[in-house]
């Protein structure tokens, strides 16, 4: 019997034409709330709380398991963000959500922070 691990599969490209890339081409209007060199922030078109925000990295990252160490100054950054974001819209107190695959509830694949607050939040999540 084997004890090597199976092995992982190659990360798949980046698909440019996802919503969220089209977005940060502003070929899609979204209500842009904070807009730097790294990051754009804009509300979710389907809101799960009172305050959902999409805080997404304008590096080409699909997900949070294919970030690699040279985006590590980005995700602190996408974390810093969402966290100011909450706090200026009210909200001390709040969920960050990053989803990684499809088996997570991923949907688009570019790597993005979901802020929710204004509600309570059920946990363990469902």
């Amino acid at each position: 019997m084997s004890s090597a691990l199976p092995a992982t599969p190659a990360p798949l490209s980046y698909d440019s034409s996802n919503v969220f890339a089209r977005i940060l081409r502003r070929e899609i209007p979204a209500q842009l709330l904070h807009d730097d060199e790294h990051c754009i922030a804009f509300r979710d078109v389907a809101p799960q709380a009172p305050l959902h925000l999409l805080v997404v990295p304008k590096r080409p990252i699909r997900m949070l398991g294919e970030a690699t160490a040279a985006d590590a100054a980005v995700l602190g950054h996408l974390l810093l963000t969402a966290a100011a974001l909450a706090k200026q819209a009210g909200y001390p107190d709040a969920r960050f959500v990053i989803n990684n695959g499809a088996g997570a509830g991923q949907s688009v694949f570019h790597l993005h922070v979901h802020v929710l607050a204004g509600r309570s939040l059920a946990w363990p999540p469902g």
